[in-house]
């Protein structure tokens, strides 16, 4: 059970609000919880779900990719919310449970992962673990996989991912399946 209570029902009834509920549920990016709580503040639960959605629909990096280490952050991050969820279009797209537990678990020695997903995967991690191992060198090796472009979009993708799943562990949310 969420640690707050469900806003207001004319919050959830705002037509943004709903038109996002029913999206991030198509999605399969956040169910309908996530909306009753973050609907006591309707604005910034807008601005949330519309970077959320740019982040999973957009850019040059593979949604596969992007899912799997949303995944990962989500469990590093002790989140059992964004742990559980499952981007469709990731889904979709061919991404598997068994990827996603590769990802999560040595993804350093797993032959599944091109030299790229590494770098990726340990991008993701050292951000959350060891962020003063993201350097001038780690970036420069990132180079030979990614433009510096998709580097970005996984930087922010990171970013906007470990936000949401600090914050979102603390309301103790389960997703609603």
């Amino acid at each position: 059970m969420a640690y707050i209570d469900p806003a207001p029902a004319k919050n959830l009834e705002k037509p943004k609000i709903k038109a996002y509920m029913a999206l991030a549920e198509d999605l399969g990016i956040a169910d309908k919880q996530f909306f009753e709580v973050l609907a006591h503040a309707p604005n910034y639960a807008e601005a949330l779900f519309n970077a959320m959605r740019q982040a999973y629909e957009n850019g040059g990096v593979d949604v596969r990719l992007k899912e799997a280490i949303r995944i990962q952050l989500a469990r590093l991050a002790g989140d059992k919310y964004f742990a559980l969820l499952r981007s469709k279009k990731a889904m979709k797209a061919g991404l598997t449970e068994d990827l996603i537990e590769a990802a999560c678990g040595d993804f350093e020695n797993e032959p599944l992962f091109t030299t790229a997903h590494k770098w990726a995967f340990r991008y993701g991690y050292l951000m959350y673990r060891e962020p003063a191992k993201v350097d001038k060198a780690f970036y420069d090796e990132g180079k030979a996989h990614f433009s510096e472009a998709q580097i970005m979009e996984l930087g922010n993708y990171m970013t906007i991912n470990y936000g949401m799943q600090v914050f979102i562990r603390t309301l103790n949310l389960t997703p609603q399946n």
